[in-house]
């Protein structure tokens, strides 16, 4: 698979395949490898994949999706 930019990432393309992503977990995240990873997006978006599979597919989000993800977590709408 060729690679691509990461203004031109999709949902479901192998996250190894998203160019000058800079790939991160949270501080928080414990030794067992059950973790999340995100990435920025130039447009403002943002990525997600799984840190056991950092070759699998990766979920891409829109500036406004995540922002509205982030405040749900902020106002515990997943607790």
């Amino acid at each position: 698979m060729d690679e691509a930019r990461a203004d031109d990432a999709y949902n479901g393309m192998r996250a190894s395949a998203i160019r000058i992503a800079r790939w991160r977990k949270s501080r928080h995240s414990n030794s067992s490898g059950d973790c999340v990873e995100t990435a920025s997006l130039p447009a403002g978006g943002m990525a997600v994949r799984n840190s056991r599979h950092p070759d699998g597919p990766a979920l891409i989000f829109t500036r406004s999706e995540w922002e509205a993800f982030v405040r749900g977590v902020r106002d515990g709408e997943f607790d």
